[in-house]
């Protein structure tokens, strides 16, 4: 499927931008008249991303960058990235959610990035996996079900209501440390529940889908930590069947460049 000019367009401030090197060029064509970021390292406008990403590109003269899935939504578009720098000196998984105008150009950015972990126990990578875009008809449909989801177990915790919405067949796993199936979630949770003490979700902030695949980015406490955390979903026959998160620990805002994460 070719890509639309929004996920075009937000791809080549990724690739042509970051991964190429062309910064100066990547932003003139692929960002509009303003560019608020709330990557809390990074300064807001052209200017700020120059800052930030010019010394990044001498650090990291090797960059192997890519774009494993992309979603779009009204004016929004979702990217789900692999970096591999430097011959894999470092590797990371970011996320990352743009806002466009009415000329399909960037005007704002979130993000969430993690280091890349390798396999899980259910031997599947942070980034592996379906990438189509199916069922363009059940869109709105496959958001509400994520959207009730996100309220009645994440934010409720109402636990016994866990099968109305992830299948009981299938629920591939990508999370860190994370095996398959209903068992093996409430098995990921209780494990994290003995590390860090309860989890709770305090908000979901946005919501985005395109056929399949539905995208959420909210806040989720672990003992002291906050986090701004994106958990992508796959669904299928109206249940989740397979999950990706991308999980940042939210600095202090002294430490931020911008208005925060959110």
């Amino acid at each position: 499927m070719t890509d639309s000019k929004k996920i075009a367009n937000a791809k080549g401030l990724y690739l042509d931008g970051i991964r190429d090197g062309n910064l100066r060029d990547a932003l003139d064509r692929y960002t509009g008249a303003r560019y608020t970021q709330h990557s809390t390292g990074v300064g807001n406008g052209k200017d700020g991303f120059l800052s930030f990403f010019e010394p990044f590109l001498e650090r990291n003269p090797v960059r192997d960058i890519r774009v494993i899935r992309a979603i779009e939504d009204g004016s929004h578009v979702f990217l789900h990235v692999h970096q591999r720098l430097n011959n894999g000196e470092v590797e990371w998984v970011t996320a990352d959610l743009f806002d466009t105008d009415e000329d399909d150009r960037m005007i704002e950015h979130w993000d969430v990035i993690t280091q890349f972990e390798g396999k899980n126990p259910a031997g599947r990578t942070m980034v592996d996996g379906p990438v189509k875009v199916e069922d363009l008809d059940r869109t709105e449909d496959n958001k509400d079900i994520v959207g009730r989801f996100y309220e009645d177990i994440l934010l409720n915790g109402r636990f016994e209501k866990i099968t109305d919405y992830i299948s009981t067949e299938q629920y591939d796993q990508h999370a860190a440390l994370a095996k398959d199936g209903i068992e093996g979630l409430y098995e990921h949770v209780q494990r994290l529940q003995a590390t860090y003490g309860a989890a709770q979700y305090h908000k979901l902030h946005k919501l985005i889908g395109q056929g399949n695949f539905v995208v959420a980015y909210g806040h989720l406490q672990r003992g002291d930590g906050h986090y701004a955390a994106f958990d992508i979903f796959r669904l299928k026959d109206g249940k989740l069947v397979e999950h990706w998160d991308v999980l940042e620990k939210i600095l202090p805002p002294e430490q931020w460049n911008n208005s925060g994460k959110f």
